[in-house]
This record gives structure tokens, sequence and C-alpha cells, in this order.
């Protein structure tokens, strides 16, 4: 039995095969054996049904200093924005008069948007859209901020591990920032009742088959509601700006891996695959994925919300870019809808 056959014979692998297996992601009868049976899991518990999640990237001030990313503290050539409460409820309007069920409020860290702001806000846009659920994505927080968001409505967070290698986690962030710190909000998360996604980048510099390995393991141990997964995009002002983006392929192979090892995950087929490769997110559909996020941002600041070079989208209105959503997914097989979508898991 070789090494694909195993993994989708178990659902799972031991650390040290997993290299063995992203290994292959060339291979075609490899790819086809693993997206086949990805498929058919996807289908199983979601049919052919792809979610979407109205994107509002309400601040790109961010109090950390990420080596990879493109609104980190110290890039002084960032052009800084913060969205108004009245802006952020302006885009959930219209992302509700859209048919969004489920908006995503993203930005860096920013001490401005303080507990109480973000309550305020989280209170109002559940008053105003009962039926809609509220994603975070907001970074590392408190196990006390966590709770007052989760009372005022919020149902989901969003927070990338990043890395599971504390040696890698070291090389990516600078020494304020820790893996054990971040691991740990997504414990507190989960233990407060969020439905909790966590993920990383694929391709990411000084990334290895056996970090992208631990990654997996995590995953499986943490068995989070949703991961986010997407290739690494360098930076033309971070010290990443010379390296190599990551490998479209490895990334379709992971989503497919992630598919089978967490059968009911939310898995989004992400902008920066989209960017890399024209037919990216249709390819992403077609392995595994299930989700998608329009962007809901006032069209000024999108270009702002700059985390890697030639983002897609950041000029079209959120109307165009859901319409042309819609197309793509269909042109593949898929159908967006407009429910909430939340996790099978729950």
């Amino acid at each position: 039995m070789g090494i694909a056959e195993k993994f989708i014979k178990q659902g799972q692998l031991d650390q040290e095969e997993y290299p063995e297996l992203l290994k292959l992601y060339k291979d075609q009868k490899t790819i086809d054996l693993l997206k086949q049976e990805a498929v058919r899991i996807q289908k199983k518990y979601f049919g052919n049904k792809i979610y979407t999640r109205g994107l509002v990237e309400f601040t790109n001030y961010c109090r950390n200093d990420c080596y990879y990313c493109g609104i980190r503290r110290s890039n002084t050539n960032a052009v800084r924005y913060r969205l108004t409460k009245e802006e952020i409820l302006q885009c959930c309007e219209n992302g509700h008069e859209l048919g969004f069920r489920t908006f995503v409020l993203q930005g860096g860290e920013d001490p401005w948007f303080n507990d109480e702001r973000m309550v305020d806000i989280i209170q109002t846009i559940k008053k105003n859209y009962p039926d809609c659920a509220i994603t975070l994505s907001i970074g590392e927080k408190s196990k006390e901020s966590y709770r007052k968001f989760r009372e005022a409505g919020a149902d989901r967070y969003l927070l990338r591990h990043e890395t599971a290698n504390e040696d890698h986690y070291r090389y990516l962030h600078p020494e304020n920032l820790s893996l054990s710190n971040r691991k740990q909000c997504l414990y507190d998360l989960k233990e407060l009742g969020y439905q909790i996604g966590a993920g990383f980048m694929v391709g990411a510099p000084g990334q290895t088959m056996e970090n992208l390995a631990e990654d997996l393991v995590f995953l499986k141990e943490l068995n989070p509601h949703m991961v986010g997964i997407g290739p690494f995009i360098p930076h033309h002002d971070t010290k990443f700006a010379e390296e190599e983006a990551g490998n479209v392929e490895l990334t379709l192979l992971l989503l497919s891996v992630i598919r089978i090892m967490l059968p009911k995950v939310l898995l989004p087929a992400t902008t920066a695959l989209g960017t890399l490769d024209p037919r990216g997110r249709e390819k992403g559909f077609q392995t595994g994925a299930n989700v998608v996020m329009p962007n809901l941002s006032p069209v000024k600041n999108r270009k702002q919300y700059e985390l890697y070079d030639n983002k897609i989208c950041t000029g079209e209105e959120a109307a165009e870019c859901r319409g042309c959503l819609s197309r793509r997914a269909r042109s593949v097989g898929y159908e967006i809808v407009t429910d909430r979508g939340d996790s099978p898991m729950i």
C-alpha cells in the first residue's frame, strides 16, 4: 500500500510520514487519488455548497512586527487607515443586502480598537442583523477580552497559528511574540465556545516539509472548525521581499489532505490562491475547499490592506466580486449559498 492509500484509509499519518506524502505534490496519481477522496468527503457533508463570508478589513494599524507582513508596525510606507463604526456598519448593510449572513471583521492588532469599542461594534451588528454570524480576526488577546467579545455576540474567531514549529516561528516573528501564546489563544477561544479557525502559509520563508508535517499534527490535535491556508506571497516592504512565493500545487494537495484529515472542517479557497493562479479558487473547490471570503471593505481602502503584493479584487465593488465568485463556482459544478454556513461540528 502506498503512502497516499494508507493516509486515505487511516485519515491521518504519523508526523514522520507526512513529508513522504507531501513530497508527491507533483505526482499526478497521488494528486488525483487525494482529490477524489477529498471531494467525496466534501460532497458527503456539504453537497455542492460553497459558503460565503463578507470580509471587512477595518484597520491596517498593527502593533506587531511580523517579518512577512505588509502592514507590520515598522513599515513606514504603509498608508494607514481605520474605518469608523459607521463605515463598518455600512459595509455590513451592503453585505446583508447582497445576501451575506456572516461578517468577518479583520484587522491588524490595533490598540485603538480596545475591548469597549469592539464590544460596542459587535453588539450593534448583532442587534441590526440577528440572523448573521460574526467572525473576528483581530489577533492575540487576553482570555478575558475573548470572553467579552463572545458575550457581546461574536460567534467565530480566525487566528492562523502560522507554524507549529518553534524554530520556524522564531524565524518569522520578532522576540516579543511566542508560538506558545498563539496556541494558548486558540485553546482559550475553543473553551469559550467560539467556532475557531487556525491555519498557515504554504511555502513561508524557511518552511520545510517537516514543518508542514508538524502543522498537520497540530491541526488534528486542535480539531478546529475552520482551517485557512494559502500560498505565501512576498511583500516588497518586508525582509522577505525577494523570497519565492509558495507553490499552488502543494497548496491544493494540502487542501485535499486537510479535508480528508478533518472531514467536517470549513476550508476556504483563499484570495492568495486566486492571486497566484487565475483559477486558483476554482481549483480549491475541486480539491476540497468550501468557503470563499469576498471583500465588503470600502474600495478606497482595499489597496491599503496590503498583507502581500498583487492582491486581487482590490478595485471591485462587493456586488461585482460576489457575482464573479458565483460564476466561478458554477463553472466547476458548485453553488454559492447565502446562509450562515455554521460548522457541522457544533
